[in-house]
């Protein structure tokens, strides 16, 4: 520490020898300056205030109805990004700027030098914003100012319109292509539902509840098969232990077998009343009714060959088992044909039971894709809705209400430069340049005011010192030296302190 400040004090002595040197220096740059700073041109500041409303109404009560917006962040963000360089164009555009600019160079110098001299700034958190534009010319100025405020509130409105209708635009051809993807989901989900309309239609049963149904109707039909099978073996036995002889004979054509034709054929118009063709009952009549037909023409064909024969058997308890045994051979046919048709539902049933697994792994995969595209349209279609709703909200409400509270205008006096704060930093300026002088000529001129630091500079032995020896006279004028000195440091703070206090009461 000790060093330090021996140094310190070597410096200040080897300054203080090119004292008159720095004073000199001070009043050069001290006029020089206080000339610069009365000479500086004047300017003029134009202002204007704008309140940005941003509580609307509406907003409370279409909460939820519209997409909500940050009406403040949106604002605030306007106010940052609003001195751009088509902004600063459109306003030298606007205020006639450019009249001058005739050349690009110049036009790029104006746009630059008009964008430093723009200034926007947010006053407190109640979205009051100052707009302000400093100019030699005070109508320009105001001009300037008065564009600035246009241009602020039309990129408010106009930003949001212009955002609003692309957000639109974009959901709109959203909603066109999941549209389209659902359409294309909803074919392929109706021909997958009718080409596999048994196992996926809405009234169909599951494929194991249509193999136990149609296994139950099987089982039935064939125990109905066999009990018809062992009657119509009972009666075959009957008839044939019972001769066909009887007492009178009767020469009247074919009465049994015309009747049951008849019968039979009465059975089988009231069956395709109810039933198709394809219908087993429907096929086994028509079995029955072709082996009637078949038996009377065989015997016709008897009768014929043979007219001594007797015509038929005039026994009634074997007409009787004839009419049995007829009815016996119907009812196995029909209940045959009811048996190979259960058959075959059983085995597609099995077939069908085997694929349903697959089956209804493609069904719901269409249905989850039917249904992320049909979540993904709804929810645009509601999206849409409430942009609509929310671009009508803005139409009616506006964005926000931007008042003008304070009017573009200028001050009678100039805004800048600032002479009274200038006039004590040029005085204060020259009295730095004086000192980094002095300091300068002693780094070039230096002297050795103390031995020690002579021998840790040249490295050199020191042998001895001799002082300067007491002289009245040479004391004399050191002081007279040292406080002519203070009074020209003292004379320059004097001067600058008074202009300073001059030029605060001009400015007053």
């Amino acid at each position: 520490m000790d060093d330090l400040i021996r140094r310190l004090v070597a410096y200040a002595r080897g300054a203080w020898r090119f004292r008159w040197w720095g004073l000199l220096a001070a009043w050069l740059v001290g006029v020089a300056g206080a000339v610069a700073v009365y000479v500086l041109p004047d300017k003029y500041e134009a202002t204007a205030r704008i309140y940005v409303d941003t509580q609307s109404v509406l907003a409370p009560l279409m909460s939820g109805l519209t997409v909500p917006n940050d009406i403040n962040q949106q604002v605030t963000m306007l106010s940052k990004t609003l001195i751009s360089r088509p902004n600063v164009e459109k306003l030298i555009r606007m205020a006639d700027l450019d009249l001058t600019a005739k050349t690009k160079n110049q036009r790029e110098d104006l746009i630059d030098d008009v964008n430093k001299r723009l200034r926007i700034q947010s006053v407190g958190k109640d979205n009051l914003y100052t707009l302000a534009f400093l100019d030699a010319q005070p109508e320009r100025a105001k001009r300037v100012v008065q564009s600035l405020v246009s241009i602020f509130i039309e990129s408010g409105l106009g930003d949001k319109r212009k955002d609003s209708d692309s957000a639109r635009r974009f959901i709109e051809d959203q909603i066109k292509s999941y549209a389209q993807k659902l359409d294309d989901a909803e074919t392929r989900l109706k021909e997958f539902k009718l080409k596999n309309m048994a196992l996926v239609g809405d009234s169909a049963k599951d494929t194991v509840g249509q193999l136990r149904d149609v296994s139950d109707k099987l089982r039935q039909a064939q125990l109905e098969l066999r009990e018809a099978e062992n009657s119509r073996d009972a009666i075959k036995h009957q008839l044939t232990g019972e001769a066909p002889g009887g007492a009178a004979a009767i020469d009247a054509g074919f009465p049994e077998l015309d009747n049951r034709i008849d019968t039979m054929k009465k059975q089988l118009d009231d069956l395709r009343r109810s039933y198709t063709d394809n219908h087993p009952d429907v096929i086994g009549t028509q079995r029955v009714l072709a082996d009637l037909e078949r038996q009377r023409a065989e015997e016709l064909k008897a009768r014929k060959s043979n007219p001594g024969a007797p015509v038929a058997s005039t026994n009634p308890v074997y007409q009787q088992l004839k009419i049995s045994m007829t009815d016996a051979e119907a009812r196995v046919a029909q209940l045959k044909t009811r048996v190979a048709e259960y058959d075959a539902r059983a085995v597609q049933s099995k077939e069908l039971m085997r694929l349903a697994p697959q089956i209804e792994q493609e069904l719901a995969q269409l249905n989850r894709d039917y249904q992320i595209h049909k979540q993904e349209y709804d929810q645009l279609v509601t999206r849409r809705e409430s942009a609509n709703m929310s671009a009508q909200m803005d139409s009616v409400a506006g964005v926000a209400d931007f008042r003008l509270i304070d009017p573009p205008s200028v001050p009678t006096k100039p805004s800048a430069p600032n002479r009274s704060m200038l006039m004590p930093l040029v005085g204060l300026l020259a009295l730095v340049a004086g000192g980094a002088l002095t300091v300068l000529l002693d780094q070039i001129r230096p002297a050795f005011f103390d031995s020690r630091v002579l021998r840790e500079s040249t490295g050199l032995p020191i042998l001895g010192s001799v002082s300067v020896t007491p002289n009245p006279e040479r004391a004399r004028r050191s002081n007279r030296s040292r406080w002519l000195f203070v009074g020209g440091v003292g004379s320059l703070v004097s001067v600058f302190g008074a202009l300073t206090v001059l030029l605060l009461l001009l400015s007053r």
